[in-house]
């Protein structure tokens, strides 16, 4: 495999990462973010929001979309993390850093999507 190869294959996996990160944001709009602002005692909050923003509320009643969106988009992310970490990096020494870098990025970014996804399934379907 070339290294404009890999690099094209590490910048799709960051790009896969990056993007099941705003799903699974999607998924903390549809059910925590409601729930936190009732538990604060926020529902006036809440109420301004909603009417600010009524598309939100198609978020929260089609959660089994959101969040059947957010799971396929998580795996695919998933399985791209899986490939590209046996993808090799360019032997110069520069690219062979950001190559590095990237993996890590796109790796910490996957974390924390399925870190969001993890949190707002749980006030979705556990707490709602």
């Amino acid at each position: 495999m070339s290294d404009v190869d890999a690099g094209a294959g590490l910048k799709q996996t960051r790009t896969a990462s990056v993007l099941s990160l705003f799903t699974s944001a999607s998924t903390l709009i549809c059910c925590a973010l409601p729930a936190l602002l009732v538990a604060l005692g926020a529902g006036a909050a809440l109420s301004s929001v909603i009417a600010a923003v009524p598309q939100l509320v198609w978020f929260s009643e089609h959660k089994e979309v959101v969040f059947g969106f957010a799971t396929v988009m998580l795996l695919l992310s998933g399985a791209m993390q899986w490939r590209a970490r046996s993808l090799p990096c360019p032997t110069d020494q520069a690219l062979a850093t950001r190559c590095a870098s990237t993996r890590k990025s796109a790796a910490w970014v996957y974390l924390a999507a399925v870190g969001l996804y993890l949190i707002g399934g749980f006030f979705a379907f556990v707490m709602g």
